[in-house]
């Protein structure tokens, strides 16, 4: 007498960071839900964009391969990186993004001086600063941490520096390439008279494709 052994299925649902959600129902069936990277920034006028593409030109030097500079239509100011999130949280950090910028009312913020992270030797980041009112600026971001962090996202393990990200350097590029591009970044000056009208904050999207990442803007909330 033949037997065959009986089959459960039972509905598991698991999550593969960054990878996708996987979905299961109790009929079997299993829905891949992909995950969503997410963050949260300040969003720049055109004038703004304009001003870094033009430091941008005048920042650029040879050989350049190896050096990656952002397109000016994705340069943002960054207050909260998640990294990959799964769809349904979305609503919770709409949440937590109401709640944090409660209270808070726009504010004025000017370009600065260019740097370079981790230094001008080593550097793989090279950067516009930002000066103007700093401490509210400050204080919107730490907001946003404490709420965002309720929900189980980790705090940030360095101190928040605003800066506005326009090049990134693969280890390919040689150190006379970048002693060139430290002496230009010490050289190019930067238009003090150009504000920044922060008022509101984004929740963004980064979808990322082999020609760079493409930004969607998710939600927006006004400061009042």
């Amino acid at each position: 007498m033949s037997w065959f052994p009986q089959v459960l299925q039972v509905p598991i649902c698991q999550r593969s960071p960054g990878v996708m959600r996987l979905r299961c129902w109790s009929s079997g069936m299993i829905e891949r839900v992909s995950p969503i990277r997410a963050f949260i920034a300040i969003e720049l006028a055109e004038s703004v964009k304009r001003e870094l593409s033009s430091l941008q030109r005048q920042l650029q030097v040879q050989p350049s391969e190896g050096i990656k500079w952002v397109a000016p239509e994705g340069i943002h100011l960054t207050l909260k990186f998640f990294g990959w999130v799964a769809p349904d949280r979305i609503e919770q950090i709409k949440s937590a993004i109401a709640k944090s910028i409660a209270g808070t009312g726009p504010f004025e913020l000017r370009l600065s001086n260019l740097g370079a992270f981790p230094s001008m030797k080593r550097m793989n980041v090279v950067w516009c600063g930002l000066s103007g009112d700093l401490p509210k600026l400050n204080m919107l971001q730490q907001s946003i941490e404490k709420w965002v962090s309720l929900l189980g996202f980790p705090t940030e393990s360095r101190a928040f520096s605003p800066h506005l990200t326009l090049a990134r350097l693969r280890d390919e590029v040689t150190s006379e390439v970048k002693q060139k591009l430290a002496l230009k970044i010490t050289r190019t000056k930067v238009d003090p008279d150009l504000t920044i009208q922060v008022g509101s904050v984004s929740l963004m999207q980064s979808t990322l494709f082999p020609t760079g990442a493409v930004y969607t803007e998710l939600a927006r909330f006004p400061l009042s």
